[in-house]
């Protein structure tokens, strides 16, 4: 029998293999204030996927990947399609908190910054500006919004949910993978500004899930660009999120109908950070274009 749906997000669409085993498969559908674009970005799919699969395989931490063969896997899906995009995960109990590492001011936490401080920013020293590094990288936990955004986390209002224990492993750990994936990006002439990672417990060991280091989860800048106290250029959904800012658009549904000139502008972000990252040319389809037009994509 084809496989079960079991869940849809903003990006992935999740199906159930068996009881120990998942399909995650992620569209080209892309999320800007927590509102997806009618419009999705060819080939962002399988950018996630064989990101996240490179940095699964090169940190030293537990993951729930387990391949990117589809063999054995009766999915009711055009596999022309889901070439590049699809991963086998081993399924875990997913822990109720997303853990952010920042090693810089920007986004959300600036904007904290500036409005006099708060659960992210209070213990940070006066007179930084936007984009400085920070004298050590801090861990800012934020709640997994069903609905809305997601909110930053006061340190007491996370041990509530996870317990003193499993917070400090979620801490150590997240502040470790972050510290060694922004060592090897600085190779590759590439800044990780802050990113988020979400945790699960698979026969009680933690174990990294979701996706790991993506320009949707991660703010990528080039190196030689660096200039604290401006707008960085980006590697990720920032150009996005600008352009939109830029529309007036209140961030409410619908959102504004995107140009193909931000389209292809997003798109090559995406496949320039995975290329300069990993060395590699992205695995696509053998069909000249993706179909945007595909039902998952319009689909969320």
């Amino acid at each position: 029998m084809p496989l079960t749906h079991i869940a849809s997000g903003k990006v992935r669409e999740i199906y159930e293999i068996d009881a120990d085993r998942l399909l995650f498969v992620a569209t080209d559908r892309v999320s800007a204030y927590d509102v997806v674009m009618t419009e999705p970005i060819p080939d962002k799919g399988r950018v996630l996927t064989q990101l996240s699969a490179y940095f699964f395989g090169l940190l030293d931490v537990p993951t729930h990947m387990m391949t990117m063969s589809l063999d054995g896997v009766d999915v009711d899906l055009d596999r022309t399609w889901l070439a590049g995009r699809a991963m086998v995960v081993r399924r875990a109990e997913m822990l109720p908190i997303e853990c952010v590492v920042r090693g810089y001011l920007y986004g959300s936490a600036w904007r904290e910054y500036l409005a006099g401080g708060g659960p992210t920013t209070e213990h940070l020293p006066d007179g930084l500006l936007q984009g400085s590094r920070l004298p050590e990288p801090i861990f800012t936990p934020a709640t997994k919004a069903e609905s809305g955004h997601d909110e930053n986390l006061t340190e007491a209002a996370a041990r509530s949910m996870v317990g003193d224990a499993r917070y400090e492993q979620l801490r150590s750990t997240s502040m470790s993978v972050y510290q060694r994936a922004a060592a090897h990006v600085e190779q590759r002439g590439l800044i990780i500004a802050d990113t988020k990672f979400e945790f699960g417990l698979i026969d009680g060991e933690l174990t990294l899930c979701d996706e790991a280091l993506t320009p949707d989860s991660s703010r990528y800048w080039p190196a030689d660009s660096y200039a604290p106290g401006s707008v960085m250029p980006s590697f990720d959904k920032q150009y996005l999120r600008d352009w939109l800012d830029s529309t007036g658009w209140d961030h409410t549904p619908p959102p504004p109908t995107l140009t193909d000139d931000v389209v292809a502008n997003t798109r090559s972000r995406y496949i320039d950070a995975y290329e300069r990252i990993t060395g590699r040319d992205l695995v696509m389809s053998p069909t000249d274009e993706p179909d945007p037009n595909h039902p998952l994509e319009n689909n969320p």
